[in-house]
């Protein structure tokens, strides 16, 4: 391997560790209000985004266990957006707790506005604006600051 393979190698390591540490985290701290809201039920409501309602709570723990890896994948994938962009473009490191909070709210409107629509689920609004308070500022905190608190151990890797 020439040094530039193993900067870039290194560097996709270290990319990992804020990707998966903060998606880990975001998807804890999002299915726990789930679980007190919805009940123990609430991942089947996330695999019902994909398989429809029916399919999803028929489907017992087949379909509890899809809906959690699902719900984890989106996590994932939702931090390793933050954290590429965050490679290169360094305030979002350097203003990790401002850009955590707008990021999260900028997840909860795509997933809100653009996502569950398209889903199996169809849900779109009309939203309570109580409802939306609480989906916006808690996307903030279990979303949004996890993952850009975990990217500031990217500042050293730029």
């Amino acid at each position: 391997m020439s040094p530039a393979t193993d900067i870039r190698l290194e560097r996709s390591i270290n990319l990992l560790f804020p990707i998966a540490v903060g998606g880990a985290i975001a998807g804890v701290l999002d299915m726990v209000p789930a679980f007190i809201s919805y009940g123990l039920k609430a991942p089947q409501g996330v695999a019902a985004g994909l398989i429809g309602p029916s399919a999803a709570f028929r489907g017992g723990i087949i379909t509890w266990i899809f809906g959690m890896l699902l719900h984890f994948l989106i996590a994932f994938v939702v931090a390793a957006i933050y954290c590429v962009a965050a490679r290169r473009l360094p305030f979002l490191v350097d203003y990790w707790l401002v850009c955590g909070l707008l990021y999260g709210t900028a997840v909860f409107l795509f997933m809100n506005l653009v996502v569950l629509p398209l889903s199996a689920l169809h849900m779109a609004g009309p939203y309570q604006l109580r409802w939306l308070i609480e989906g916006i500022v808690g996307n903030m905190v279990e979303i949004g600051l996890p993952i850009s608190f975990t990217c500031t151990s990217l500042r050293n890797d730029q």
